[in-house]
C-alpha cells in the first residue's frame, strides 16, 4: 500500500511511480506534460532525421546494421520526413515525449520494430539532442545571416541614392552639426556590419559534431565520428564526450549575439521614432509598418519601430534567463538544459522577424529632405567659426570661447548667427576677416569640409559605402591602413 495525496481533484498513489518503487508505473499526468519537449523540439524533425540516418550509416559501417537494414531505415525516414513536411505526422500523446521518441516510434510503425529497434544502438538522447540543436541553430543562423545581408543592402542602396540629403546630426538629442542622411544610415550600417562578422564567428564556433559521444562516456562500437560529422556538414568534432553532451555555450553565444544585435536595432528604431515624429518630420513611415490611433485619426503610430525597440528587452531577458539556468549545473547532461530549447526557438524567431521587419521599414520609408534642411539651425555652424580662426593660427581652446561669444550675441539679438554682419563678428574678435560669413555659414560647405576617412563629406561617404559592399562580397572589411608596430 503506497502513500496517497490529493492534488486538486486527482488522487495520486505514490506506489505507482517507477522512480519510487523501482517497478514500472504510470507517470503523473502533470509531470508527463511538464516533462515533454515535443511541443518545442518538433521543429528539429528534419535535423533529427538527418542525424539518425548518419548514425545508421555509421552503425552499418561498424557492422551493427546490414546494408539492407540501413537502406530500410533510410527509406522509412524518408516517409516520416514527408509526413512532417506535409503536416500529416500523427503525434501520440503520452508516448511521444520528444522529437527523438516520436521519430523512432513512427519509423518502427513504417518499417517494423525489428529493424527500427536497432537504430539507437550506441546512441543516447544526450548526444542526439546536442546534435539536433547544433544542426538546427546553424541552419537558422544561416537564414538570419541572409536577412542581415538584405538589411545591409537596403542601407547601402539608400545611402548611395540619397547621398545629397543633409540633416542635423545629434549628440545628447541636441542638434550638433550638419551631416549627410547617408552618413547617419551608414553609422548603423557599420554596427550591423560588425554584427554580420560576429554572426559568422558564432556559426563557425558552433559547427562541431557531438554525435557519437553517447550518454557521457563515448561509443563502444567503433563508429567513425569524423565520417558522421562530414555527412552532417560539421567542420570538426566535439573532442570530449562529457563536454559534448553538456555544452550549451553555443546557445548562450547565439543569444549573446542576438542581445547585442537587438541593442543596435533598438537604437536605430529609437532614432527613426524621433525622425518620423511630427516635431521632426525627417521621414515618413510606410502604412505597412505603422498604424493609426483607435481614438485620434490624425495620428500615425510607429508601431514597428516601437516593437523592435521593445523586443530588444525580450532578447536580453532570454539571454539572462538561460544563463541563470546553466549556472552551477553539475557535469554532463541535466534536464535543466531542456529549457534551452524553448529559449533558442524564441531567440531565433525574434531575431529573424526583427531583421526582416527593420529591413522592410528602411526599404519603404520616405525621406523628407525639405524638413531636414529646415531643421539645420545656423548655431550648428558655431564650430565652423572656431575652425576658421584655427586656420589663422588661433589656439582651438581660444577659438571655442570666441565662437561661444558669437552664439550668445546672436541669441541676445534674437536672430541666427548667419544674420550677423561682418562688423558684428569683428566686434567679437578682430581676427575675423571679411570672408567669414561666406566661409562659415554654409551648411553644404560645412559638410564637405569633413573629408577625413569616416567623415560626412560626399567622397568619404562613398568610400564607406564601398567598404560595406566589400564586406558583403568577401565577408571582410578592408582596414584603413596596416599600421607597423614601430
Amino acid at each position: 500500500m503506497g502513500w496517497q495525496v490529493y492534488r486538486h481533484d486527482i488522487l495520486i498513489s505514490f506506489s505507482n511511480f517507477s522512480w519510487l518503487t523501482g517497478l514500472p508505473g504510470a507517470l503523473d499526468p502533470l509531470m508527463e506534460a511538464y516533462n515533454e519537449s515535443l511541443t518545442h523540439d518538433r521543429k528539429f524533425y528534419a535535423q533529427d532525421i538527418n542525424g539518425s540516418i548518419a548514425w545508421a550509416r555509421a552503425n552499418k559501417n561498424a557492422g551493427i546494421l546490414t546494408e539492407e537494414e540501413f537502406k530500410e531505415i533510410a527509406r522509412g525516414f524518408g516517409i516520416v520526413e514527408d509526413e512532417w513536411d506535409s503536416d500529416e505526422f500523427q503525434i501520440k500523446p503520452g508516448v511521444d515525449e520528444d522529437i527523438h521518441t516520436a521519430n523512432e516510434r513512427r519509423l518502427g510503425e513504417v518499417i517494423g520494430q525489428d529493424i527500427a529497434g536497432k537504430l539507437h544502438t550506441g546512441r543516447s538522447r544526450n548526444d542526439q539532442i546536442a546534435t539536433d540543436l547544433r544542426l538546427w541553430v546553424r541552419d537558422q543562423l544561416r537564414d538570419i545571416q541572409g536577412h542581415l545581408e538584405h538589411l545591409l543592402q537596403a542601407i547601402i542602396f539608400r545611402a548611395e541614392v540619397e547621398i545629397e540629403f543633409i540633416m542635423p546630426g545629434y549628440t545628447h538629442l541636441q542638434r550638433a552639426q550638419p551631416v549627410r542622411w547617408s552618413h547617419w544610415l551608414l553609422s548603423y550600417g557599420f554596427f550591423f556590419a560588425a554584427d554580420f562578422k560576429r554572426l559568422k564567428n558564432v556559426i563557425d564556433d558552433l559547427n562541431i559534431c557531438p554525435l557519437g559521444s553517447g550518454a557521457l562516456s563515448g561509443n563502444v562500437f567503433g563508429v567513425d565520428r569524423e565520417a558522421i560529422g562530414r555527412e552532417l556538414g560539421f567542420k570538426g568534432l566535439c573532442w570530449n564526450s562529457m563536454n559534448a553532451v553538456s555544452d550549451r555555450d553555443f546557445l548562450l553565444e547565439t543569444m549573446s549575439w542576438g542581445s547585442r544585435f537587438m541593442g543596435h536595432v533598438s537604437r536605430i528604431a529609437m532614432d527613426l521614432c524621433i525622425y518620423s515624429s511630427q516635431e521632426s518630420g525627417f521621414v515618413k513611415l510606410s502604412d505597412a509598418y505603422s498604424t493609426g490611433s483607435s481614438l485620434m485619426p490624425q495620428k500615425k503610430n510607429p508601431d514597428a519601430l516601437e516593437l523592435l525597440r521593445g523586443k530588444s528587452g525580450q532578447m536580453h531577458g532570454l539571454l539572462s534567463g538561460f544563463t541563470t539556468t546553466l549556472n552551477s549545473l553539475p557535469s554532463c547532461y541535466n534536464k535543466d538544459m531542456q529549457e534551452g530549447t524553448a529559449s533558442i526557438i524564441a531567440t531565433i524567431s525574434l531575431l529573424s522577424d526583427s531583421t526582416q521587419i527593420l529591413t522592410g521599414v528602411l526599404t519603404t520609408l520616405t525621406v523628407q529632405p525639405v524638413a531636414m534642411r529646415r531643421a539645420l539651425e545656423p548655431s550648428m555652424l558655431a564650430t565652423e567659426l572656431a575652425d576658421y580662426l584655427v586656420k589663422k593660427g588661433v589656439p582651438f581652446r581660444e577659438t571655442h570661447h570666441i565662437s561661444g561669444k558669437v552664439v550668445a550675441l546672436a541669441e541676445a539679438q534674437g536672430k541666427g548667427m548667419d544674420e550677423l554682419g561682418v562688423a558684428e563678428l569683428k566686434d567679437v574678435d578682430q581676427r575675423f576677416g571679411d570672408d567669414v560669413v561666406v566661409a562659415c555659414f554654409d551648411q553644404e560647405a560645412a559638410v564637405e569640409k569633413r573629408t577625413a576617412k569616416g567623415g560626412t563629406a560626399r567622397e568619404s561617404v562613398r568610400e564607406q559605402i564601398e567598404v560595406l559592399r566589400q564586406l558583403l562580397r568577401t565577408g571582410e572589411m578592408p582596414p584603413w591602413k596596416v599600421f607597423s608596430s614601430s
